[in-house]
């Protein structure tokens, strides 16, 4: 039961911190320790400390003032509300704003780790992990909720489709950001329905190829993107973080060249000239450029080799030779990624982004660059390259004769044929579409949720083996255990268990779905069962990615977001590169599915460009004609935000104005005629100057002469019952 009891209990902890000090010498950890928790006591957080693995110590942290965290709460929402994203202005008091609005976990967990990191001079501790005088804290992060995480993972392994409400706990829990991933990845998910039927019927019906696929395909793509803008807007409303992407926060790193005022707010703000970044950013081209030709040299050479000893190579250990090429891949291309992403992240420096999330979007948008060349450059060599050109370009791959020489017997088993004799295999390219969308997607859910796992379980054991071998021998260190007080003993055990855990990174899990996605718009109308493949493997990606959130990785601290970011825009170009692309395809394979076999004598270069041109404008006019019909429809997000606004209008006339100002008056009456009434009306006619004006209103003063000259008009006038009846 204390078992029990310790597991889903956290003791009120906010968050920890792991202080590590093995290469510290001990008067220096110690003067760092006691300026940490000094930070953290003047900013309101109490602390405990506990014993950490490997030379660490593990700071636990609470709200110590419950004054001081109500009002970083109440000035979090100012904020908000005056940068548009709240629509009601916060209570007067304090302690009414934290008690009159429901304060999620995932709002309690930012505001606290905004205390514990955001500079001193913003009201914070200033504590940054791994950098300057704080280089020996290692991470900083929250604890999992395991009763919650129990419950998540049981109820959604029984549900197909996550409602509203499931998203809401999510956000609640780990913030906007990761609900956002959540949310799309359902949305992308649900909408993987009907592509996944019609390409189950057109795989059985019209094959592979097919025209009519091409054309609902892309007509899906685009209604995918556009509905999702939607919903993000719904959401950000929904969720009341509508506009926070304009509260963003300022990057240390960030130097500015001059200090201007703000002529609205009066905040001094420092400035980077736009027109300077822009001139660093410009060095983007060639980083595409050189990505492009170093990525794109070691695929095609890899392709080439692939090809030679696949096709041409008529030797000995053909069998084993044949994965030369994939080896090559498997350990040249992260290695040359990696490089590239470093070269990435410093000129993402150099162009000095002024705020986190511009900084994070730029360098987004250029990993992207890598992350297409890398995933979808194999399936476009095969498709441009090999299938038209195949009998052309193949005889001149016997430079490659090098990788099988030392295994071939005669020089025969090394010739490459002759020009426009050789024959490529037509199914080479659906082969390939077949790998990356169905084994690529299995072998990456093996290397994401189960290898993890694996490898945690087996470090953890193999720790335990070295800790036994070595007390056995009468050697090792003390058990950091030993000291444990019995009732925190299971608790102190998880948390030193969590602290070694990685930190999840929500825009991995997007970049795949967003990968996955232009398989899909690219390349589908060369299998059909792609959105089979992918609407399977996407219900048990947000399944194991909820496990994996709640068992491999540290617990996320929430951060907030009004939509996907970056990701969106490289969604737009996928659909739309994928109107070409799949015209192209089609084109080319329109000899019921044969393609061109390699020589391209029969492609009629303006047939092509032509059907290129017709399919993408046909893209332009479809995604126009579904932004029209989104915006006529309406939306709960749009409903919301009309109500707020209205509130917010008349609370303000109502204080303003007063509470009745909005009521329907009650009816009037006219004062009634007396003698009186009118020696005043003759005696304020004699003071003015009177003209027809005034004696047009005033031979019937109420209602009653009105009604009554009226009747006696009608009864002059009024057919009589004679003449009517004639």
């Amino acid at each position: 039961m204390a078992h029990n009891s310790a597991l889903h209990s956290n003791f009120d902890v906010d968050y920890v911190i792991s202080y590590r000090f093995a290469d510290t010498v001990s008067a220096e950890a110690r003067d760092g320790f006691t300026a940490l928790v000094q930070s953290l006591a003047r900013v309101g957080l109490a602390t405990e400390v506990r014993t950490g693995d490997n030379c660490s110590l593990l700071v636990f942290i609470k709200v110590g003032s419950d004054k001081r965290f109500a009002h970083e709460v109440y000035r979090s929402r100012v904020k908000d509300w005056l940068h548009g994203v709240r629509a009601a202005e916060p209570a007067k008091e304090t302690q009414d704003t934290v008690s009159g609005h429901n304060l999620t976990e995932a709002e309690r967990f930012r505001i606290i780790h905004h205390l514990i990191t955001s500079p001193t001079d913003e009201g914070g501790a200033g504590v940054t992990p791994k950098e300057g005088r704080w280089k020996n804290v290692e991470s900083i992060f929250p604890l999992h909720d395991h009763t919650f995480n129990k419950g998540w993972i049981k109820k959604w392994s029984t549900m197909t489709f996550l409602k509203v409400e499931d998203l809401d706990e999510i956000r609640n829990r780990f913030g906007e950001k990761i609900a956002y991933y959540f949310a799309f990845t359902q949305n992308y998910f649900a909408f993987l329905i009907f592509p996944a039927a019609f390409g189950f019927a057109s795989w059985v019906i019209l094959g592979s190829f097919s025209p009519i696929y091409a054309l609902v395909n892309g007509l899906w793509c685009v209604s995918l993107v556009e509905y999702w803008k939607r919903q993000e807007l719904d959401l950000s409303v929904r969720w009341g973080v509508k506009g926070v992407a304009g509260i963003q926060k300022k990057r240390r790193d960030f130097k500015h060249e001059k200090e201007i005022r703000d002529p609205v707010t009066g905040e001094t703000l420092q400035i980077f000239p736009a027109t300077k970044r822009l001139s660093r950013q410009l060095l983007q081209a060639p980083f595409a450029l050189l990505a492009a030709l170093a990525l794109g040299t070691l695929i095609a050479t890899c392709f080439g080799i692939e090809i030679f000893l696949s096709e041409v190579y008529n030797g000995p250990g053909k069998t084993l030779l044949v994965f030369l090429p994939t080896g090559l891949l498997t350990t040249l291309v992260p290695t040359l990624t990696t490089m590239l992403t470093t070269v990435a992240t410093r000129l993402n420096d150099y162009e000095n982004w002024e705020t986190t999330e511009s900084y994070e979007s730029a360098l987004t948008q250029k990993i992207f660059v890598l992350n297409f060349i890398t995933s979808y450059l194999p399936i476009f060599l095969t498709a441009f390259v090999y299938v038209p050109f195949g009998s052309i370009v193949v005889p001149y791959l016997d430079v490659f004769n090098l990788t099988a020489r030392p295994f071939a017997q005669t020089e025969k088993q090394l010739q490459s044929p002759d020009v426009g004799a050789f024959v490529i295999d037509p199914s080479r390219l659906k082969k390939q579409v077949i790998y990356f969308t169905v084994t690529a997607q299995i072998v990456n859910f093996a290397l994401e949720t189960i290898l993890p796992y694996v490898k945690r379980r087996g470090f953890s054991k193999y720790q335990e083996m070295k800790s036994e071998k070595a007390a056995k021998k009468g050697g090792g260190g003390p058990n950091v255990s030993i000291d444990d007080v019995p009732e925190e003993a299971e608790f102190l055990k998880r948390v030193r268990n969590e602290a070694e855990l990685d930190v999840y990174d929500v825009a991995t899990d997007l970049r795949e779905m967003v990968v996955q996605f232009g398989y899909l718009s690219l390349f589908s109308v060369v299998w059909p069962l792609t959105p089979v493949s992918f609407i399977i493997n996407n219900w048990i990606e947000l399944r194991s990615d909820a496990v994996k959130i709640c068992l491999e990785m540290q617990r996320p601290t929430p951060q907030r977001a009004d939509s996907i970011g970056p990701w969106l825009d490289s969604l737009e170009f996928l659909a739309w590169l994928g109107s070409i692309t799949t015209a192209a395809l089609a084109y080319l394979f329109s000899n019921d599915g044969l393609g061109p076999d390699g020589t391209p004598a029969t492609i009629q270069g303006w047939a092509l460009l032509l059907t290129i041109f017709f399919s993408e404008h046909v893209f332009l006019l479809v995604r126009w004609g579904v932004r029209l019909v989104l915006s006529k429809i309406d939306s709960p997000g749009m409903e919301k935000e009309r109500g707020e606004r209205f509130m917010v209008r008349k609370r303000y006339l109502q204080d303003t104005l007063g509470r009745d100002v909005l009521d329907v008056p009650s009816d009037y009456m006219e004062e009634k005629i007396t003698r009186a009434s009118l020696e005043e009306d003759a005696r304020q006619s004699s003071l003015r100057t009177t003209g027809p004006k005034e004696h047009f209103w005033s031979r019937q003063r109420t209602w009653e002469e009105s009604a009554k000259v009226g009747a006696n008009l009608i009864e002059k006038m009024a057919p009589k019952e004679g003449k009517k009846q004639q």
